[in-house]
């Protein structure tokens, strides 16, 4: 932590001056503060994977089903992290995750045999279509 006095390290997480200069119990408020803060974020993450997968896979029940069982499970799984960088990571890594489910995927429903619906969104990026629908005409030379 750079120059400046006692109360600054502590500013954003709403620590003040007498909170921070103490001995190992303002030590550990601190500690508590940066939990509880990293707690919200992840409570956050959490909840917009879940508002992202309903979304994305509405209607779909057994796609909407899978989708929670694996967010869930992803969660339980590091929930004893207590490792401040790795947990960042998982929070990237979860960012990610809701970013390319909300602009990358694309629901179909089948209508018949051969036809398949896709219900485009308003977040669907539709700048990475792979295909054009008019075949270009080849000049003879």
């Amino acid at each position: 932590m750079s120059g400046g006095w006692a109360g600054d390290e502590g500013r954003d997480l709403g620590i003040g001056a007498d909170d921070v200069r103490g001995g190992t119990d303002d030590v550990a408020v601190k500690n508590q503060a940066v939990l509880v803060k990293s707690e919200q974020v992840v409570l956050k993450l959490f909840k917009t994977l879940h508002r992202t997968r309903q979304s994305v896979f509405q209607n779909d029940h057994r796609a909407l089903e899978a989708a929670r069982q694996s967010i869930n499970e992803e969660f339980k799984k590091n929930k004893i992290e207590c490792s401040s960088t790795k947990i960042s990571e998982l929070l990237k890594f979860g960012t990610d995750v809701e970013i390319l489910l909300r602009t990358s995927v694309v629901q179909g429903i089948h209508k018949d045999s051969n036809t398949l619906v896709l219900q485009a969104r308003r977040d669907l990026l539709l700048d990475n279509i792979p295909f054009c629908d008019a075949p270009e005409k080849q000049t003879q030379s």
